[in-house]
């Protein structure tokens, strides 16, 4: 991933491989700069496995506090970010063979007060917007859930997700149009644009 995305203070502005060297050295900044970095990253590849926002909150976070207590494990510091996706997509899988609650509804859609001034139909509309999307979603592999999201919601680039999940840029770019196509006909758009 550049280094120069995400960036918020001046420890992020450093290369990554440094950053990950001050953290194995317990560096508190640069574990904290990791963990800024990368959490969102790490909810969006768990989400994509796990399928419920909350338990993916708790695999992202559970799998950075992992990586940081063992980051004297990541062999190639520079590559700390692969490292850290593959820790994500194992907690997940092992997440999901534990979890015995089949009975709540995967991708939950919670109901939210409308907005100041949203009438009913409107907040109706949303929550059916939100239902449907979440019902696409599931229809997607694990990688291509993935990649939509890290690439429409976070904003990485083809190289970036293809470093993050060990992907070629090519293969990143195709699961991309396939899952978008396969969004747009689950959502009625019948594969336009």
């Amino acid at each position: 991933m550049s280094d120069s995305i995400h960036q918020t203070d001046s420890t992020s502005a450093k290369p990554l491989a440094e950053v990950v060297e001050e953290a194995t050295r317990g560096d508190r900044a640069a574990r904290e700069t990791l963990v800024r970095r990368y959490l969102r990253p790490a909810y969006c590849v768990a989400l994509s496995i796990v399928r419920r926002p909350a338990d993916a909150e708790d695999v992202a976070q559970d799998s950075l506090i992992k990586a940081l207590t063992k980051i004297e494990t990541c062999r190639s510091p520079e590559r700390f970010e692969a490292w850290l996706m593959q820790i994500v997509r194992n907690h997940s899988r092992n997440w999901l063979d534990r979890r015995r609650l089949r009975d709540v509804p995967r991708f939950e859609v919670h109901e939210m007060e409308p907005a100041p001034g949203e009438k009913t139909s409107a907040k109706t509309d949303r929550l059916t917007r939100q239902r449907q999307l979440s019902e696409a979603l599931a229809g997607l592999n694990e990688t291509q859930r993935a990649v939509v999201l890290l690439h429409d919601l976070e904003g990485y680039t083809h190289p970036e997700i293809a470093d993050a999940l060990e992907l070629s840029v090519v293969n990143s770019r195709q699961y991309l149009f396939v899952a978008r196509r396969r969004l747009r006909e689950h959502l009625g758009e019948g594969g336009k644009r």
